[in-house]
This record gives C-alpha cells, sequence and structure tokens, in this order.
C-alpha cells in the first residue's frame, strides 16, 4: 500500500514565456540572478512540503544548463542546507552522477552528508544522460558500452566504501589505494572516512530500459528503483523487469515492491482548468526533453519541439495523449487520489509515489498544489 509520497524537483527557475510558441531551448540564457533563484525556491518547496507532511523531496544533480531547467550542481551540499531548515523530511539525490565524480569522492560526500543530517539524506545513483555534462567532466556518454561499465565499477567502489572498514579495489578504471609507500609500508588498503551514519545504505536508481544486467546489479547492490513519468500505468514491463531481477537474485517481491512510480501531475479546481494550465508547462516539457530521447516523439515531431509553432503538423502528441496513456495527470486532488488508489489495486507491494510537477511550474502554483495533496490527498491512504 501507498505509504510515502515524495516529489522530484529537477531545479527549474519559474519563466514567463512557456510553451511552443515561447523561446525555443536553445535560444534561451538566464542570467545569474535569475539561475541563484533556484535556491529560494527550493527552500520554500522543503519547508511546505515538510509542513505538508510530504516524506521526502528529490534533487537531481545537473550541470551548465544556463536554460534555467535543471540547475542544481550539487544535491548533498543542498540536503545539508535544507536539513537545517526542515524538521522531518528526507532529500534524496534524483540522482548523482558517479561518471562526473571520483566514486570515492562521492562516497565520502554522502557519508559525510548523512552524518550532518542525521539520516535525513538519500543516496542515488545514475548513469547521466546529458553528453554536454558527461562528457565535459571527462567520462563517456556517447559511447554507452563504455559509460555503462565505467558506472558499474564506480558503483562497485562505492559499496566497497560504504559497507567495509577498510578494502581495496582493481579494476579496469581504479586502483584503490595505489601502490604507494606510506608510514615505512606499501599501502594495501583504504577506508572511507567518514563512513555513512548507517548501514547498508540506501539507495535509489531510475529504471529506464529494463536491461536485464542493470537490474542486476541493483539487485546485487540492495537498490530499488525508481520508475518515472508514470511508466508503470502506461505498461508494466519495468515492474515486472525488476520481480524478474529480484527472482534471479532469490527474492520474492511483490508488484511495486522496492519501487517508486512516478507520474507528472497537476492538481486544479477542475480537469478542464488542470489541463488549461499544465498544456503550456507539458509543452516546455516537450521542448527541453524531447530531443534527448524522453518522449516517444518522431524525427519530425524532435525537429518541431526544437523550434517555434508547427507542432501539430509535425505530428507532436498533446499532453492529453500522454495523460490518456497513464503517465502524466491533470484533474481535481478527488480525481488524483482516486488514480493513485487505481495504482494501488494494480501493484500490492507499492509504498513509494513520486508526484513531480513539469518543469516551469511557478513556485507560488508548486507551494499551492504541495500543501493541497498534503491536505487533500495523503489522508486516504495509510502513510
Amino acid at each position: 500500500m501507498i505509504k510515502n509520497f515524495t516529489s522530484l524537483y529537477a531545479g527549474h527557475v519559474d519563466m514567463a514565456d512557456l510553451g511552443q510558441d515561447a523561446t525555443p531551448v536553445s535560444e534561451r540564457f538566464c542570467d545569474d540572478d535569475h539561475i541563484a533563484s533556484v535556491f529560494a525556491k527550493t527552500e520554500a518547496i522543503a519547508k511546505a512540503m515538510d509542513e505538508s507532511g510530504w516524506h521526502s523531496l528529490w534533487l537531481a544533480e545537473h550541470h551548465f544548463q544556463r536554460e534555467g531547467y535543471e540547475v542544481i550542481p550539487n544535491i548533498l551540499m543542498f540536503a545539508v542546507h535544507l536539513a537545517h531548515l526542515t524538521k522531518h523530511i528526507k532529500i534524496g539525490s534524483a540522482f548523482n552522477i558517479p561518471p562526473m565524480w571520483h566514486p570515492l569522492r562521492l562516497a565520502e560526500d554522502f557519508a559525510m552528508a548523512d552524518h550532518l543530517t542525521r539520516g535525513r539524506a538519500i543516496f542515488g545513483i545514475g548513469r547521466g544522460y546529458h553528453t554536454r555534462e558527461v562528457e565535459t567532466f571527462g567520462s563517456p556518454m556517447l559511447d554507452q558500452a563504455a559509460n555503462r561499465a565505467l558506472f558499474e565499477e564506480q558503483v562497485e567502489i562505492i559499496f566497497k566504501a560504504f559497507n567495509e572498514k577498510s578494502f581495496s579495489h582493481h579494476g579496469e578504471h581504479y586502483t584503490i589505494p595505489p601502490k604507494v609507500p606510506y608510514r615505512g609500508t606499501e599501502l594495501e588498503e583504504i577506508t572511507l572516512v567518514p563512513r555513512p551514519l548507517s548501514t547498508p545504505v540506501e539507495c535509489w536508481q531510475a529504471i529506464v530500459s529494463g536491461n536485464p544486467r542493470g537490474l542486476d546489479m541493483m539487485m546485487k547492490h540492495g537498490i530499488k528503483g525508481f520508475v518515472g513519468g508514470g511508466a508503470a500505468s502506461m505498461e508494466e514491463g519495468p515492474i515486472q523487469a525488476y520481480q524478474d531481477a529480484a527472482k534471479r537474485a532469490g527474492l520474492d517481491m511483490a508488484p511495486g515492491e522496492g519501487l517508486c512510480l512516478g507520474l507528472q501531475f497537476y492538481i486544479a479546481e477542475s480537469r478542464e482548468q488542470a489541463i488549461r494550465e499544465i498544456t503550456p508547462l507539458y509543452e516546455e516539457h516537450a521542448k527541453m526533453f524531447g530531443p534527448l530521447n524522453f518522449l516517444p516523439l518522431s524525427d519530425d515531431a524532435k525537429v518541431a519541439v526544437s523550434k517555434r509553432g508547427g507542432w501539430r503538423e509535425a505530428g507532436v502528441p498533446t499532453v492529453e495523449h500522454f495523460m490518456d496513456m497513464g503517465s502524466w495527470f491533470a484533474g481535481t486532488a478527488e480525481q488524483l487520489t482516486e488514480r493513485l488508489k487505481e495504482l494501488e489495486q494494480r501493484f500490492p507491494g507499492l509504498e513509494y509515489i513520486g508526484l513531480g510537477m513539469p518543469i516551469c511550474t511557478p513556485k507560488t502554483k508548486m507551494l499551492e498544489i504541495y500543501q493541497q495533496v498534503g491536505e487533500e490527498v495523503m489522508p486516504h491512504f495509510s502513510g
């Protein structure tokens, strides 16, 4: 049963011009003050969610996004700050990208955040998807096989550092520690300082393709899965694939167990109002994520979303299309409750639901909706 309400806020700033007829992504260039407004916006969101009874706020690590869509480069630093402004809510990493870190620096930073927040930071990892980010930091992204191999070795190192009092690692990319003299002997093992406040460390990762190799790695390290954008309601493939991986690992999981199902959502006084208000937000989402293959678009549609207008002629789907598929929701709080009850029935092992508002949703509207969910939706669920 659904017990924990979470939300992903990837770090978008407020924008005045939204939708298919507004500024194309390639022409957006926010100034420094506009970019920095994300910090006050995130603080307000965390406080509002904390007061409304949300379980966790998930932030995303991104870099170099002058467009203003995802502009928080260090989640763990922010988690420490937000923990001092709130009382209960946890701050999750959705996700830290190991290919943009040295794995031991990431392990150290999380362990320190774990102590400073008294266990309110949640660890999350991902392979990355922006070539501009990952390749700029010197790691492969265009070469997916190389990216996966690097990521898997980094994850191995991170969990060794978390779980073992001292360890060594000898792999394709890393030799830890290096064979160097230290205090009269040759260094053979190393210890993470500090180690996390508690182990095993709760860790989450997005399930995108349902590749068995990736899912088996998740089972090996006890990593829980995000099924984002409502994919679970479009098809049960990712959920079944996670269950199958659990069986291969000797585990018996109920449908939805170990997962957080994500839904892009927006609520208003009526379904019609919600659709009207979410439409330009969806269109901004399509402009951002369509060319990155995060929406199922034809080649003509991908070209169209990079420009002003002409979307219908190019066959760009409307938000209603994705609402019908189940990956987006727009309606009243009562209708949202009904939708979540349906998911709860279909996936009896489900404990986490992720409700994320589209990029560029204004701060005032986000605060209003988070409070409304806390008051009108959450009381209908056991958490």
